[in-house]
């Protein structure tokens, strides 16, 4: 098959977030509204491109899931949030894959290197586990293997394509500037190109040292960075002549990150829509494709060698994540980076003694160590259930101590592992959220290391590293984040049980004398008991137990709860009569906040149940004024059931007096319950619209009231959950064009 094809694809990662001890997200003030920036860019990008609209002069037209357009990779951890705390979203990238699978016998979705690690600084060891973990990732979401492999930051050299190779992958991606000769598959004469020169509308292949072969698709660079920095998506019209203006036979490869399409540009995901609608009817003689379903087609003739230790980010090839190489100076131009040549070597040589201290104690409890550690991937993806893992890798007793030191050794290497996110060094400071994470997860690793029997690790770390400095003199050395903001994150059976006592008691659920509650984070459970209770001191007994490890600890704790919540402390009786006491109020920022919002949450439901669940006649009773009269007798008291005589009205169906509907129009404006309202509204539309029998003319009679008392809605989600139901053949076009659409 000949022709003009076009392939965008969209390169989707977050820095990872999770707090290394708990392994869950916590509030970044820095995103608020939002609880965290994964939620917020969430919300701004990656849920509008599986829902993107087209937009006529009279509304909504059409809705389309780009993820069945356009190629795509999702970084194992980030998907992991997805999956986690967007569902519905989970679900779309899930079928857009599928569809496009079902359509060109070839899926659009890629892997992604696991941590998003600089392949061409890790180990061997760490390249082969990187890629291993993210097939396996990719295999339990996609339900089959993937042909092609995102590297990190397209950082690559002949190594890290051989690993690629070797594990089953078939092209990766790469930048224009990244290849440095080319020839005819059969010929060794070779021609120097560079990113101008070089034809990208074509696959080549990469003869390796093994004897194996991998293919390289190399995306356009110009119309990539027009898209990412020069305003190409602010008109759907300018960004579709772009593309079809550079067509030409062969394939057109956009490479753009994913938060591209609505967050860095507001709307982007709709020119994003409207450029894969014109493909998709074949406008100009331009054809989508993915790459899979076009090396099929059309298999390489010629070869490249590729620039060794290069990437897309850094003209300086991979100096970005190591050395003061100039790039990103992040607006302060009198700032420098020198401290990402000591950060990079401090993790380096402490993971190097892991991976020796893993090796030793390894081959004692794992059949083939370097097996079971490649294969743990199975069980992060859930592939291979845990007791299957131990029944395969394991020699020891199951429940012994050789048992939980494997897993802790196991643990210890994932952690280290995360240390070396990319993000750590892209940007300009040693005391931004990346690099500070990336010592967090050190720590974690560390400290697991010292479990097993390894210690010394944190010295030699602060012995290379220590000395880095921030570029601002209030957060001082490397040292210095490390005594003040990364290790107080550390947990120890006292503030793991203080931190459940706390979210337990504000959650209303504290266990009385006698019974047993539980606080379970995605990296660690903790069961209470409480033996006796009063005002002012508490006692009993406590298990801790974190995931994917097998010993279960016991401890018993006394809480002295103090005048106020979160103000007390916690005393824990440690083995060999040792004691830990723990201050409630050293929990920190961000930790205290996830507590407070567990707080907020069961205030504000159950203040929400109680509003909607007694106001039933209000509506009704709410009489009309009579002569002269322009407010309601006690109306302080009738605006304090404003959110459940809305609710009562709008479900109900009852005539209303005109003075209740200017009553609850007036105090309705800036009420502090109208975004909790509008939420409540918008998923009680939307479980009618997912009933097995729709009421259409229920749900317009609701969306009618609201309007007359000027609630506004959620349309967005609204509009979303119809277009589903209308996929599946339910419509009423009445209810379409209530919502906003022209169909």
């Amino acid at each position: 098959m000949s022709g003009k094809f076009l392939c965008i694809h969209g390169h989707f990662y977050q820095p990872p977030r999770e707090d290394p001890w708990l392994d869950m997200i916590f509030p970044e003030g820095s995103a608020a509204p939002f609880r965290h920036w994964n939620e917020r860019i969430c919300r701004e990008s990656y849920a509008p491109l599986a829902w993107a609209r087209r937009m006529g002069s009279a509304g909504i037209f059409d809705i389309i899931n780009c993820y069945e357009w356009m190629s795509f990779n999702v970084g194992p951890t980030l998907f992991r949030w997805i999956e986690r705390s967007e569902p519905e979203l989970y679900a779309k990238i899930l079928e857009g894959d599928a569809l496009s699978l079902q359509r060109w016998g070839h899926g659009n979705a890629i892997a992604q290197i696991y941590h998003h690690v600089i392949m061409p600084l890790a180990s061997k060891l760490d390249r082969d586990v990187e890629v291993a973990w993210a097939i396996a990732d990719f295999e339990s979401r996609f339900k089959r293997k993937p042909e092609g492999m995102w590297l990190s930051e397209t950082a690559c050299n002949t190594e890290t394509l051989e690993t690629l190779a070797d594990h089953g992958i078939a092209f990766t991606l790469l930048a224009p500037r990244q290849a440095e000769a080319v020839a005819e598959a059969d010929s060794d004469e070779w021609h120097e190109v560079d990113e101008h020169s070089l034809n990208i509308k074509e696959p080549y292949l990469v003869e390796l040292p093994s004897g194996r072969t991998i293919s390289v698709f190399f995306y356009d660079g110009g119309l990539s960075q027009a898209i990412a920095f020069e305003g190409l998506l602010k008109n759907g019209d300018d960004f579709w002549n772009r593309l079809s203006g550079a067509s030409s036979e062969g394939l057109l490869s956009i490479g753009t990150d994913g938060e591209t399409y609505g967050h860095h540009v507001e709307f982007g995901e709709m020119a994003l829509a409207y450029v894969l609608s014109q493909a998709i009817e074949g406008q100009d003689g331009v054809s989508l494709l993915n790459y899979g379903a076009y090396l099929e087609q059309h298999p390489p003739t010629r070869k490249v060698k590729i620039s060794e230790d290069s990437s897309w980010s850094c003209y300086h090839g991979i100096e970005r994540w190591r050395s003061d190489c100039g790039c990103c100076t992040g607006g302060h131009p009198d700032w420098n980076q020198q401290w990402r040549k000591p950060l990079r070597e401090g993790l380096d040589a402490i993971k190097v003694l892991m991976d020796a201290h893993y090796s030793n104690y390894g081959e004692k409890i794992f059949k083939d160590s370097r097996a079971a550690l490649i294969e743990y991937g199975s069980v992060l993806s859930g592939i291979l259930s845990e007791d299957d893992f131990f029944k395969q890798h394991f020699t020891v007793s199951k429940g012994s101590a050789d048992a939980d030191l494997g897993w802790k050794l196991l643990s210890m290497q994932k952690w280290a592992l995360s240390s070396f996110a990319s993000c750590g060094w892209f940007f300009d400071d040693l005391a931004r959220l990346e690099p500070v994470n990336n010592m967090a997860f050190a720590l974690r690793a560390i400290e697991l290391s010292k479990e097993t029997g390894l210690i010394g690790l944190e010295e030699k770390f602060l012995s290379i590293a220590g000395d880095a400095r921030s570029n601002e003199e209030r957060y001082g050395s490397a040292s210095d984040l490390w005594n003040n903001k990364i290790k107080p994150q550390s947990e120890t059976p006292g503030s793991l049980i203080g931190q459940a006592l706390g979210r337990l008691y504000v959650e209303g659920v504290l266990p009385q004398p006698g019974e047993e509650g539980s606080i379970s984070w995605p990296g660690v459970s903790v069961q209470i008991i409480t033996n006796d209770s009063s005002l002012v001191m508490a006692r009993g007994s406590a298990e801790i137990k974190w995931n994917l490890e097998s010993e279960v600890k016991e401890y018993s704790w006394k809480w002295e709860k103090g005048e106020r919540v979160l103000t007390g402390s916690v005393e824990i009786s440690l083995p060999g009569g040792q004691v830990e006491y723990y201050p409630l109020t050293e929990i920190s920022w961000k930790k205290k906040q996830s507590i407070s919002l567990a707080w907020a949450q069961r205030i504000a439901d159950t203040k929400w149940r109680a509003q909607i669940g007694s106001t039933g006649c209000g509506p009704v009773l709410f009489d009309k004024f009579e002569d002269y009269q322009t407010r309601h007798v006690w109306e302080a008291r009738w605006k304090s059931l404003w959110t459940g005589l809305v609710w009562s009205y709008v479900f109900s169906g009852d005539n209303v007096s005109d003075d209740f509907i200017g009553f609850v129009k007036t105090f309705g404006d800036g009420h502090p319950d109208l975004d909790h309202f509008i939420e409540q509204l918008s998923s009680q539309l939307c479980m009618m619209l997912h009933n097995n029998l729709i009421l259409w003319e229920s749900i317009r009679d609701v969306i009618e009231r609201a309007r007359k008392i000027d609630l506004p809605l959620d349309l967005w989600k609204l509009q979303n959950c119809y277009w589903d139901k209308m996929l599946e053949g339910e419509s009423d076009p009445e209810f379409a064009r209530m919502i906003g659409f022209d169909l």
